[in-house]
């Protein structure tokens, strides 16, 4: 952002960390103002009389009073455009291997770079003609952004009119590719602010799943395509790992990870791990349809503020071409303690927990983004789906944040320390967490995968219930003093959780399992549950039951690629088995 000649100035008036008071300019809320001598990038939050509070986005030590402010006269915005995809920003879209080419591994203060690369030039190629009136959103040409991936130029959804001129050909981001009958320069980018949603034609229904190639989501909590999920859990029960799965192998066209206030060596992970990466789908590059924000526990606590809104901002944008995004928020704890810290250096009135008394409709406001909807000027549906994870200090999941968030997500993935302990990942209580999109899914599932599929996942989520009340008994009698039938269920509950509901995500063939193979690995668990209590009705002895080898096998069905023919061998040996 440029900072003319004309532009309003003022001077310095009051510092408190990243919160300054400036004088002498009149902005509106939210405009963007360069504070200081080194004129670091700042948004103001506040207007008392002809004093300004404004929240600056790096670290502010040093500063004094009397250095000049000025007001850009307009608010955070990000670029949109082609060359975003493979990117790793920060939280206000400084792309972070520019900065470290220009001044090292530490980023120093005042630093500038624009979010795209303004010297490359893409090959557009026009899809409407001068003439054509073109309504606020559609799409007018396309630009191979990445090996398969498709960038369509939208006209921004502020504009509309007729196609004075256009152009096919190869451009930079900032040349003029067309111009509107209203004389608007048409570029292959455009601007937007991050605090304000993108608009649509219309939100509908969700009605497909975000398949994840993790069981225990897509069996039993499925979340929509266009719907929110909410992961809390305590330090080390598993966020971040679950988080990376979800962003490596869930099926979305395009994932936005924002890393925020995380710990450096948790994002150094990501940053290595995901350019080596292949994508399961296309057999290219991971990186190829990724944005990565990145934003550490270390770096200016506002920038953290901001970051959520650059990623949900970005996501929005390509769900405007038609795409399915998957936004991954990691942590928006951290989120809300910067909009703690924030808070208490303007003095307002803390609410609980010290969290400002807007925290609820804040949260509300970002998972809000999120939805299945008809983008403006196309009738072809695009999706953003949210998954936050929470980290409730201590793991005590009535606190303000996770409790703020179970209100306006529909899914619930509740991660338990104890699991996590006794090395069962992913440390997803079954009996804690649950999903609303059942019942809006099972249409998709009977047709695409099995129509005895949400009869399997309740007869399964039955056992699991069942077991859970059993071992309560079985710690005051031990489990021989149960009758026949209680101890089947305790073994078949055994099976469901070692081998349906653990996943090995650091094993090349088990960190993703399709939907047919985990249909199949219910349906067996469920035939020898079947079998088993037949057999007993029939007069075998539960100790026979407990000593067939095929449901000890069960098991290897994770590991190898070749699991049909597995599968129905162990099949063929249960049946032989079971015959009496």
């Amino acid at each position: 952002m440029e900072i003319g000649e004309k532009m309003e100035k003022g001077v310095l008036y009051r510092i408190a960390g990243p919160v300054v008071v400036a004088k002498g300019i009149k902005p509106r809320m939210y405009d963007v103002c360069r504070v200081g001598n080194e004129k670091l990038m700042g948004e103001v939050i506040q207007i008392e009389g002809d004093k300004v509070i404004i929240q600056v986005y790096e670290d502010t030590s040093g500063m004094k009073p009397g250095e000049p402010v000025v007001n850009t006269g307009e608010p955070l915005k990000v670029e949109l455009g082609p060359g975003m995809l493979g990117s790793i920003y920060d939280g206000i879209q400084r792309p972070l291997p520019i900065l470290v080419k220009q001044m090292g591994d530490f980023i120093k203060r005042g630093v500038d770079a624009p979010g795209l690369d303004q010297a490359k030039k893409w090959d557009f190629k026009a899809i409407v003609k001068t003439g054509d009136a073109v309504a606020a959103g559609q799409i007018i040409g396309e630009v191979e952004e990445n090996p398969g991936i498709i960038h369509k130029i939208m006209i921004p959804p502020s504009q509309k009119g007729k196609i004075a001129e256009i152009k096919p050909g190869k451009f930079t981001v900032n040349d003029v590719i067309g111009k509107l009958d209203n004389g608007f320069e048409l570029r292959l980018k455009h601007n937007w602010p991050v605090r304000v949603p993108r608009p649509v034609a219309s939100k509908l229904r969700p009605v497909s799943p975000l398949i994840t190639g993790q069981r225990i989501f897509d069996a039993l909590f499925p979340l929509a395509k266009g719907g929110v999920a909410a992961i809390p859990g305590p330090f080390g029960a598993g966020k971040t790992v679950a988080q990376q799965a979800l962003a490596k192998w869930s099926d979305a066209d395009i994932i936005v990870y924002v890393g925020c206030g995380e710990r450096g060596n948790e994002m150094t992970e990501v940053l290595t791990e995901f350019p080596q990466l292949t994508d399961p789908r296309s057999g290219k590059p991971l990186m190829n349809r990724t944005v990565l924000i990145a934003n550490t526990s270390n770096m200016p606590v506002a920038a953290r503020e901001a970051s959520i809104y650059t990623g949900a901002t970005i996501a929005e944008y390509y769900r405007d071409m038609g795409y399915s995004v998957a936004l991954m928020a990691d942590s928006t704890s951290r989120w809300a303690e910067a909009m703690r810290e924030i808070s208490s250096r303007l003095e307002e009135m803390p609410g609980e927990e010290g969290y400002p008394a807007y925290l609820s409709s804040r949260l509300a406001q970002f998972y809000e983004r999120a939805g299945r909807v008809i983008p403006l000027g196309t009738k072809k549906e695009g999706s953003v789906s949210i998954i936050g994870a929470v980290s409730p200090p201590g793991g005590d999941f009535s606190e303000p944040v996770t409790q703020s968030t179970l209100r306006v997500t529909k899914v619930f993935w509740a991660l338990d320390a104890k699991l996590a302990q006794r090395r069962h990942f992913p440390s997803i209580n079954w009996l804690s967490s649950y999903s609303l999109y059942l019942g809006a899914l099972e249409p998709w599932y009977s047709k695409n995968v099995a129509a005895e599929w949400h009869s399997l996942v309740s007869e399964m989520m039955g056992i699991l219930q069942e077991e859970e009340k059993l071992l309560e008994i079985v710690q005051l009698v031990g489990s021989d003093a149960l009758p026949d039938r209680q101890q089947l269920v305790l073994l078949v509950a055994r099976l469901i959780r070692e081998v349906m509901l653990q996943q090995n995500a650091f094993h090349e063939i088990d960190t993703y399992c399709e939907l047919k193979k985990t249909y199949m690995i219910m349906k067996f668990i469920m035939n020898f549950s079947k079998l088993a209590n037949s057999s007993l009705d029939s007069g075998m002895r539960l100790q026979q039951i407990m000593a067939t080898k095929s449901k000890d096998r069960l098991s290897e069905v994770k590991f190898i690629k070749n699991h049909e023919k597995l599968l129905d061998e162990l099949k063929s040996q249960m049946e032989m088995e079971f015959k009496v």
